[in-house]
């Protein structure tokens, strides 16, 4: 395929300096499932690889390669990041794809899981995307010219990192093409789309079979052997798993002894979905914690698999993160970037005391979607509702019976007593304007995300003060707080809440579980007010906050949420909280000093270089 590419003698030029901080990981875009290939010019056209999606960093000297949920998977892909390492830059972050290619030039998923056993030079990392380079952020460039710099820093004749190659226009030629060659499919991209890390209709892929991941929730007996016959699927539909029906081909021998030493210790008395008995006889039923890529020509009436066909594990995905891909009208989808859904009671006064509308509420989700998404999408959410307006009755809703449509999407998240419950999560601007038509203001956010819902990807410490206190004192509190986390390894970002204080947020890769975060962030807490009683109190009685900070550290546990950035709040004059830099902390006049008529300057200030790294950080919960 060809590819646009531009070099200047800058870009050609070896670069100078010393090499910058390794780059952290990002919230990857994803594309949606469409039923044909877009048309047009604007549309860039790659194979759709059928591997594992990475992001590999490069910086200070080495590099690191993530998954697509954040987690760092570094030594299994040892060729790959040798090989980045040695990369001519100061500092890069790489998206693309590891495969393992056949001697017909055709990527292969079962092959890759076999490399990943025993031979990890093999594998090659396919990059179609580059975040950053040299320290700049290149989200906010259009993609054809960031594939253009992706292109002049990777080596000719490295088998190891290769770009992947693309046409304007045509794609249904080469989907047809990708097709008869027994490859996966076409990804189609906007030409000249910004980068944003969730689904945001920029990207679309079509198939050319039927194939995505199941939930394995048993398997059958075999009555020839002491393996299984088949396994049974399930996937997860409006927020419940559901019977998908079972495979029985595909497993080579070593693979099927493999999974029945990995089932083993799943196994559970009780099924975890409702099955025709007479499908799941003698059935041994597991624990809904493993995912299989799954093959087949269709889904019946009945919402089963027709002709499965295993193709592999997926170590990078939860089984939370399972949700039935229906492929949607590329017509609609490939529209520019603006919400489709449609506002009723436009006029509505939502804020009495400034006269804001309904419909100017929507308008203005709409219009900072690009940036708000990347840290609200695939996050389970809670939204506080209030379908007459902020002076009347409000209230939290995160679950849902299905009344919000399609474009809000649920996953199941289990709860204490062991069942499952539908968890409210948005993906794109039309999630979240649905959620606004219903009547939704504020949106709040857990500190994970629906790859892993187990794992902590931020620490929130929200800094509350008492009654009396102005914003002088959260001030100079937020300064002391962001020190005290430094001092400990720590990086730390501002957020004015549109409220009374000032969340200081510690972004971490998803590695430590809940009661680990919980525990550090109740006792980093505890220390830091009795390290200053007199402006400092963790004390949860209201009582006991007078003429202090209260460090809210109740947000840093399962099921917590935070008000996420770029909400509006159901407050008057309809503040919005807004990520700052710490320099803007030294001179910002309130927590509420950004509102609902500012989403221009909010969309141009999130991609400044002020804010370029904001909330993202390489970096772990550190002994306390």
């Amino acid at each position: 395929m060809s590819s646009m590419r531009t070099t200047s003698p800058a870009q050609s030029s070896p670069r100078k300096g010393k090499r910058l901080a390794l780059p952290p990981f990002r919230p990857v875009q994803l594309a949606t499932l469409v039923d044909s290939v877009p048309t047009g010019d604007r549309w860039l056209h790659e194979m759709k690889y059928d591997g594992y999606r990475l992001e590999v960093a490069v910086g200070a000297g080495e590099a690191r390669a993530y998954t697509r949920s954040g987690l760092d998977w570094s030594d299994r892909f040892t060729g790959i990041v040798a090989a980045a390492a040695a990369l001519d830059v100061r500092s890069a972050l790489l998206d693309g794809e590891a495969v393992v290619m056949d001697m017909h030039g055709r990527s292969r998923f079962q092959a890759l899981q076999g490399a990943l056993k025993g031979a990890p030079d093999t594998i090659d990392f396919f990059a179609f995307d580059l975040l950053e380079l040299d320290g700049e952020d290149l989200t906010g460039r259009p993609l054809a010219e960031r594939k253009a710099r992706l292109r002049d820093i990777l080596p000719d004749g490295n088998p190891r990192l290769r770009y992947s190659e693309h046409i304007v226009g045509s794609g249904e030629k080469l989907l047809h093409s990708f097709c008869e060659a027994s490859l996966e499919g076409v990804i189609s991209k906007r030409a000249d789309a910004r980068y944003i890390g969730s689904r945001s209709g920029g990207w679309l892929k079509t198939k050319c079979i039927k194939r995505q991941e199941f939930v394995v929730v048993g398997w059958t007996p075999s009555d020839k052997s002491r393996a299984f016959r088949s396994l049974i699927l399930a996937i997860h539909d409006k927020g419940k798993l559901r019977y998908a029906g079972k495979v029985g081909t595909g497993f080579a021998n070593d693979e099927i002894f493999r999974l029945m030493e990995i089932m083993a210790p799943l196994e559970r008395k009780e099924p975890t979905v409702e099955a025709p008995r007479a499908e799941v006889r003698g059935a041994h039923w597991l624990s809904p914690t493993l995912v299989a890529e799954i093959a087949y020509t269709e889904m019946t009436n009945e919402g089963t698999l027709r002709h499965p066909s295993y193709l592999g594990l997926r170590e990078d995905k939860k089984a939370e993160a399972v949700v039935l891909e229906t492929e949607a009208n590329v017509a609609e989808i490939a529209a520019p970037a603006v919400s489709k859904v449609k506002i009723s009671n436009r006029d509505r006064v939502i804020f009495p005391e400034s006269s804001i509308t309904k419909g100017e509420l929507a308008d203005y989700y709409a219009a900072v979607a690009p940036v708000m998404l990347p840290w609200v999408a695939s996050r389970p959410i809670s939204l506080v509702r209030c379908p007459q307006g902020r002076a009347k009755k409000c209230f939290f809703q995160k679950h849902d019976a299905g009344s919000f449509g399609d474009a809000v999407k649920h996953v199941g998240i289990l709860e204490k007593d062991g069942h499952e419950e539908p968890y409210l999560f948005i993906d794109t601007a039309d999630g979240l304007v649905t959620c606004v038509q219903m009547g939704t203001i504020e949106f709040h956010g857990w500190g994970a995300r629906i790859e892993d819902v187990e794992k902590a990807d931020r620490l929130v410490f929200d800094l509350d003060p008492d009654e009396g206190l102005d914003f002088e004192a959260v001030r100079k509190a937020a300064f002391h707080f962001r020190d005290i986390l430094k001092s400990i390894g720590l990086e730390t970002f501002p957020m004015a809440t549109g409220g009374k204080g000032i969340h200081v947020i510690a972004p971490l890769v998803p590695k430590a579980d809940w009661p680990e975060v919980k525990d550090f962030a109740h006792r980093l807490a505890q220390a830091v007010a009795q390290s200053d009683p007199d402006n400092f109190t963790a004390a949860l009685p209201k009582a006991q906050r007078k003429g202090r900070i209260f460090v809210d550290y109740l947000r840093n546990q399962r099921g917590a949420t935070a008000v996420m950035p770029y909400s509006v709040r159901a407050r008057p004059e309809a503040p919005v909280a807004a990520p700052i830099t710490w320099k803007e902390m030294e001179t910002i006049d309130k927590p509420s000093h950004y509102h609902i008529g500012d989403p221009a300057e909010l969309v141009k200030r999130a991609g400044s270089k002020a804010l370029a790294g904001w909330g993202r950080a390489n970096q772990v919960l550190p002994d306390l």
